[in-house]
């Protein structure tokens, strides 16, 4: 099991050039929005607040970069496909995820999350294509089984 000794978030961005230097490995945690990424990393990191969780979705609108123990990034991202943003940010918000998976050499691994509770999305399903077509591994993580209800 790995011990998380240290964790930090060092630094959010907006596009490649603010992403960190150097050659540290990441995990990008993607998903809709509301899905339960800044809560996964928190569970992940043994922690209670350390990514910011809000009831309200799309509040999430930078890459955020969580340092742990000095040795990889793991790297909560806006949420795609929520509704509130206007075409044009949610074009650009597009935009920016797709470059960040498709030319950050750091990136070793994606967590793609999907609420168990509904069919994928066509936006889940396009951004699992073109993780997969980068030939980064990409893991597909069910969340919100804790909201189900199953009556006997």
């Amino acid at each position: 099991m790995f011990k998380v000794v240290s964790a930090e978030l060092v630094t959010s961005a907006l596009e490649l050039g603010q992403m960190p230097a150097g050659a540290l490995p990441e995990t990008a945690i993607i998903g809709r929005s509301n899905v339960g990424k800044s809560s996964l990393i928190n569970s992940l990191l043994s922690r209670r607040a350390l990514a910011r969780i809000s009831s309200q979705p799309g509040k999430t609108r930078l890459m955020n970069f969580y340092l742990i123990n000095e040795a990889l990034y793991r790297v909560d991202v806006p949420g795609y496909g929520y509704a509130k943003f206007s075409q044009t940010e949610r074009a650009a918000t597009r935009q920016r995820l797709q470059d960040y998976l498709q030319r950050r050499r750091q990136l070793r691994l994606v967590l793609q999350l999907v609420d168990i509770r509904h069919a994928p999305s066509p936006d889940d399903c396009a951004f699992h294509l073109l993780v997969k077509n980068t030939g980064i591994p990409v893991k597909v993580v069910a969340t919100k089984a804790d909201k189900c209800c199953v009556h006997a």
